[in-house]
């Protein structure tokens, strides 16, 4: 009796199990498109696959950006992917969604009159009952400060032509705390850039010296609302007074208001507007509530280990900022990189001049970072300190043991110096300095 066996395609066993294909072990091209086609479900498993590689987005915390949606977000999100919002004819009712409902702003990729004033009215603009809030919608903060500062730049562009003066050498005045984009607008639209330095203890901008570089060419100074370094708040009122001042006794500036510029970095820590809290005032506090609630959670748990200062504010963006207070075996970077055995992205960096002596850790509090969080992050920072300090312990125990027996060595010290030293450069190799987002 013959027995007889059906053969199966590798294209049907491809329906089945992609592992179970050719396509997993094959190589596909990396920076071209391929000759052949290969199934959708194979090509999907192996960019998923490859994508886990990345860390977990939750545990990101050195990001500002929010991280979690409600599931119905997404649906909607995924509703209205493949249209093309610029073609308002084609797709009136999506615009006259965005115009009444404003659903989400990523979604729907311009905000329009309303969703502006939501905005404005949320971070209390000084606007009447029958006055509209003036804005635009960008990609991210990077455009916004670049549209911004060329409306800076050719407003006072126009007003140097008006009076017969110069009008090529504009510069604006900053914090040397300002994200790096301002540093993009003044290079690419040669802008010179005027930075208030930094000092220990002081790591914003301080008003009274920022207007001391105001002059005839200055076109802006920025401020910011939640400093990316430690989540502080500038003293705006009081660099606007000094501006009002200023301008009053020499007219640089040449307007009714001096121009001033605010970058609203805790507006990336809030969650995007929401479907299900009606009027979202209500909801956005409740969510910075806990948001600030569980950032003292988490400076607290730090502040018992004894082994940090904390360099954030309470009254700021909810973010804890810190750095030991002894940097003589370890150092921040070290922490950071252990810290990613345990799935957490925790920044390191240095401060820029002149505290740039100063070093930093820094964690994001948003509204997916639960007090349950928190408390881990404590136990595995605590968890990474103590394996940190046994590190020249071990080595230090077993020169103690080869002194007992008389038999130490130049060559053991040289060991124990080439291995501290090897950790020390690995580390330091892959540190970041103070160009943090």
């Amino acid at each position: 009796m013959v027995l007889s066996k059906a053969v199966q395609s590798e294209s049907d066993i491809s329906l089945h199990s992609t592992f179970a294909s050719r396509y997993v072990r094959a190589v596909l091209p990396r920076f071209k498109m391929p000759d052949n086609s290969i199934p959708k479900e194979a090509a999907y498993q192996i960019i998923n696959d490859e994508l886990m590689l990345d860390g977990n987005p939750r545990l990101n915390l050195a990001s500002f950006v929010t991280t979690w949606m409600e599931p119905e977000c997404n649906n909607l999100m995924m509703a209205a992917i493949n249209k093309n919002y610029v073609d308002m004819d084609e797709y009136p009712v999506t615009t006259e969604l965005q115009r009444h409902l404003c659903l989400n702003y990523c979604m729907l990729k311009r905000m329009q009159n309303r969703c502006v004033n939501m905005i404005a009215h949320l971070f209390n603009a000084p606007l009447g009952d029958s006055e509209t809030a003036v804005g635009v919608g960008t990609v991210g903060s990077s455009e916004a400060i670049m549209l911004a500062g060329l409306a800076f730049k050719r407003k006072w562009q126009n007003k140097m032509r008006a009076q017969g003066k110069p009008w090529d050498k504009p510069n604006i005045v900053t914090g040397a705390n300002v994200q790096v984009c301002w540093e993009k607008f003044a290079r690419y639209f040669e802008v010179e850039l005027k930075e208030v330095k930094l000092r220990e203890g002081y790591y914003v901008m301080d008003p009274d010296k920022a207007v001391e570089m105001v002059d005839e060419n200055t076109i802006c100074v920025a401020a910011i609302l939640g400093s990316t370094l430690n989540g502080e708040f500038e003293d705006v009122k009081r660099l606007n007074d000094l501006l009002v001042e200023k301008n009053a006794e020499t007219g640089y500036m040449g307007y009714a208001d001096p121009c001033g510029c605010c970058e609203w970095r805790v507006y990336r820590t809030l969650p995007l507007p929401r479907i299900g809290m009606g009027f979202p005032v209500a909801g956005y506090k409740c969510i910075m509530e806990n948001c600030q609630e569980n950032a003292m959670v988490l400076k607290e748990g730090l502040e018992k280990t004894g082994r940090f200062n904390i360099i954030s504010k309470d009254n700021g963006v909810p973010l804890v900022a810190f750095s030991l207070k002894d940097h003589s075996q370890h150092n921040e970077f070290e922490i950071s990189d252990m810290l990613r055995r345990f799935g957490w992205i925790v920044p390191a960096y240095t401060m820029p001049p002149d505290a740039q002596h100063v070093t930093v850790l820094r964690v994001v509090i948003r509204e997916d970072f639960s007090r349950t969080l928190a408390e881990r992050l404590v136990t595995d920072i605590s968890k990474v300190l103590q394996e940190l300090d046994t590190l020249p312990a071990k080595l230090n125990a077993k020169m103690a043991v080869s002194a007992e027996n008389g038999v130490v060595t130049e060559h053991d010290m040289e060991v124990q110096k080439k291995i501290t030293d090897a950790w020390r450069k690995f580390v330091a190799d892959k540190k970041k300095t103070n160009g943090v987002c």
